[in-house]
């Protein structure tokens, strides 16, 4: 017997060491049948989740769930690549940086996309490689957004690109698994990274020399450290200076003295939002212009220096100016703090749920016979009693004294309620109550 509070954690491990056996495989290039067949060796210790599987609810459950995991494994494949050091992990993650700052991050929901990245690109540096492990709440935090946002870019920009991909959903106090991927460039006339909200206007003329540099752009060109910097303020809020803003700061740190022309191509903006943000930016004293030429005013960023070619000394460098007086200008000062605030009562909600469910789990019974420890389960509130028992496995109405025609007891003693809709097996049942009690936790 096994505690049933650890049941859930062997399946958890039996299915990553299956994942981590499918992509031994799928890398060693292997196919689908000698995964199944070594899976399913009877001696084989590493496939005994699967013939587990094959035992509690058949054999072709057990086929499917090798071609799922197979799938996924030869999709990991395909897209990661092996690191045998750290040093191979930090040159991945500054190339990984690098093609982000050169992709060209469209519309406003492009920008957001962006912040997102970059908030897990600084978990992923912190973790030390594409690997890590962050919470959607922590990520939202970190990135300056809301968890509603953060879900739209996630699956409509980030995951279909390729730049992102969850491998493990977390659970209790740990956050997702995420893997960092190398992305795709969009191309011209792709809609993916476009704003939810189209522009009414007609598309520009080349003849009058209208968006030079139209947003078919192929590159980029921004400074994506301070970028992630300055995006979890208050000040680079929806409603506030914005993504645009960060988008420019990030283009001018990188080259100065820039005309909107061509803003438009390495910030990835169209011309309208380059002439708005810039004169925003100006208002608060953070640009120059000199003639048609913008530029950042000289020590813009406290830290950051005012030449591109100088390192960013610290991550925790401050704004020279007061970016909060800049938050309390627009209305948006206290999001963040609010932000946070909402995040750690929806935790300790949450926790507090997973707490109570615990108590309802009652732990077995250890006795000690002929020297070995022999579990005995605590009798559970679904087990029916014996004076219920009638010939036949019905169930006695303790009300009526007679037979419940629809209410079974299954063989380990538990109570079922079987209808003319539902005609699956006991198997069948407790293998759907598992998966609906693992979507419902994943969910939470």
């Amino acid at each position: 017997m096994v505690l049933r509070a650890d049941r859930q954690g062997a399946a958890e491990h039996g299915h990553r060491i299956t994942a981590a056996i499918a992509c031994h495989v799928a890398r060693a290039g292997g196919t689908v049948d000698q995964l199944t067949q070594l899976l399913l060796h009877p001696e084989h210790e590493g496939g005994r989740h699967t013939r587990h599987i094959a035992l509690r609810s058949g054999q072709a459950r057990a086929l499917g769930y090798i071609r799922r995991v197979w799938a996924n494994a030869s999709d990991a494949i395909s897209t990661t690549i092996a690191l045998s050091s750290r040093h191979d992990a930090y040159e991945v993650l500054a190339s990984l940086r690098d093609r982000i700052e050169t992709t060209p991050w469209r519309g406003e929901r492009g920008r957001t996309a962006l912040r997102v990245l970059r908030a897990h690109l600084n978990f992923a540096e912190i973790a030390g490689g594409p690997l890590h492990h962050a919470s959607e709440r922590q990520t939202a935090e970190e990135a300056g957004v809301s968890r509603t946002t953060l879900r739209v870019v996630y699956e409509t920009v980030l995951r279909p690109r390729g730049w992102l991909r969850r491998l493990r959903v977390g659970h209790g106090r740990e956050g997702s698994t995420w893997y960092l991927g190398e992305g795709t460039i969009p191309g011209h006339g792709d809609h993916a990274l476009l704003s939810r909200f189209r522009s009414t206007q007609f598309p520009p003329d080349p003849a009058l020399g209208e968006w030079t540099t139209p947003e078919t752009a192929t590159t980029a060109d921004i400074d994506s450290t301070v970028i992630g910097h300055l995006m979890g303020h208050d000040a680079f809020a929806h409603h506030s200076l914005g993504s645009s803003a960060l988008v420019i700061i990030g283009a001018l740190r990188v080259r100065p003295a820039q005309t909107v022309g061509e803003l438009v191509g390495s910030a990835s903006v169209s011309r309208a939002t380059a002439y708005r943000t810039l004169h925003r930016l100006a208002d608060h004293g953070l640009v120059d212009h000199s003639g048609e030429t913008w530029a950042l005013a000289p020590r813009a960023l406290e830290g950051f220096g005012a030449s591109a070619s100088e390192a960013v000394p610290y991550p925790t460098a401050r704004p020279a100016h007061d970016w909060d007086a800049i938050a309390r200008q627009y209305g948006t000062a206290g999001v963040a703090a609010r932000r946070k605030a909402l995040h750690a009562a929806e935790r300790a909600a949450y926790r507090e749920a997973l707490e109570q469910l615990s108590k309802h789990r009652s732990k077995a019974v250890v006795l000690v016979r002929d020297g070995r420890q022999v579990l005995v389960p605590a009798p559970r509130p679904d087990e029916i009693p014996s004076e219920w028992h009638v010939h036949g496995g019905c169930v006695l109405d303790p009300v009526t004294g007679r037979a419940a025609p629809d209410w079974r007891i299954a063989t380990d003693g538990r109570l079922l309620l079987i209808t003319a809709a539902d005609q699956r097996s006991y198997d069948e049942l407790a293998a759907a109550h598992a998966e609906a009690l693992s979507e419902w936790e994943s969910v939470a």
